[in-house]
């Protein structure tokens, strides 16, 4: 029976990362412009984790939605790393491309406990009542554990009404497949494997999900940034573009513009194309790019540009 909290999802979802301040700064007041932003825009779905900028953006989005009424959003988390307090003041900034001080450091913890611990972690740096779906959160080098330990952890907290939703986020697809087919998770975050340039998802993922009955959420639609912006100093997965992938965006973008659909909008709504998929999280820091999102979100793509890609072997 599919779970009620994922029919609530909106279909474009704020993802809190960089209001953590990934790789940028951002000071609060910005930081809540965005969420508030994107509450005006109908954004009813936000995401974060304890390792966005070592807590920042869990404290940020919880300062910006404790006044909104709770039934209106969806918000979700993840588990699987710990913060611990540093001795004494912190003398460097985070190594894991937050601009914070490094005032904790992570432990990754797939246990009972470690799972138990970091909900109500969470909830105390969110001061909200409850998350409504909870993502065990990179567990490629844990897996035994996630699956032996973590899982059945969450599976229990959402038995006593704690979590709303359970399920796995990550940028691969073996693993979440795993879940999908072994156990009992409601949705799949996947993070830049089903989107313009990189479809591997429909490979093993969606057809299990689809077959699961397993909802699937969207990150990275923009591939870190090369489907936003194919030119300037492009990013793919978070690496430079090569030459090769810059060309094939280009390329893409080209069709895009044949049927008057900007770049950004195909690759925020490609995702929708498959029926698993219920949301698209996108990385938002101001604002701006809160109003931007949502335009590229209310774009009418026509049929005809997707089978245009698909028929120049660009999908």
């Amino acid at each position: 029976m599919p779970n009620t909290i994922l029919s609530r999802l909106s279909r474009l979802g704020f993802g809190a990362a960089a209001i953590g301040n990934l790789f940028t700064a951002v000071d609060d007041a910005t930081a809540r412009a965005a969420v508030d932003e994107a509450w005006e825009c109908g954004i009813r779905y936000f995401d974060t984790a304890p390792h966005y900028g070592l807590g920042l953006s869990e404290r940020r989005l919880g300062e910006a939605l404790r006044e909104r009424p709770r039934a209106e959003f969806v918000l979700s988390t993840k588990v699987g790393r710990i913060l611990e307090p540093v001795d004494g003041p912190a003398t460097a900034s985070d190594s894991e491309g937050f601009v914070v001080p490094a005032t904790s450091v992570r432990r990754w913890d797939f246990s009972a406990d470690g799972i138990a611990r970091s909900i109500e972690d969470s909830l105390g740096r969110l001061g909200l009542d409850r998350i409504d779906i909870a993502y065990l959160h990179d567990p490629d080098n844990h897996l035994d554990q996630a699956l032996g330990e973590a899982y059945p952890a969450l599976e229990k907290l959402r038995g006593e009404g704690v979590v709303g939703a359970i399920g796995v986020g990550m940028n691969q697809t073996a693993i979440p497949t795993r879940f999908v087919t072994e156990t009992d998770i409601d949705v799949v975050l996947l993070a830049g494997r089903y989107t313009l340039l990189d479809q591997s998802g429909a490979r093993d993922l969606l057809p299990a999900a689809q077959e699961r009955g397993v909802t699937v959420v969207l990150g990275g639609v923009f591939n870190s940034g090369l489907l936003a912006n194919p030119r300037t100093a492009a990013t793919y997965n978070y690496e430079p573009a090569s030459a090769e992938l810059v060309r094939r965006a280009l390329d893409i973008e080209a069709v895009c513009e044949e049927h008057g659909v900007p770049l950004r909008a195909a690759a925020l709504q490609f995702g929708f194309t498959h029926p698993t998929v219920a949301s698209a999280l996108v990385g938002i820091r101001d604002a701006e790019q809160a109003r931007d999102c949502a335009a590229m979100a209310g774009v009418t793509v026509p049929e005809t540009l997707w089978q245009a890609l698909r028929e120049r072997g660009l999908t």
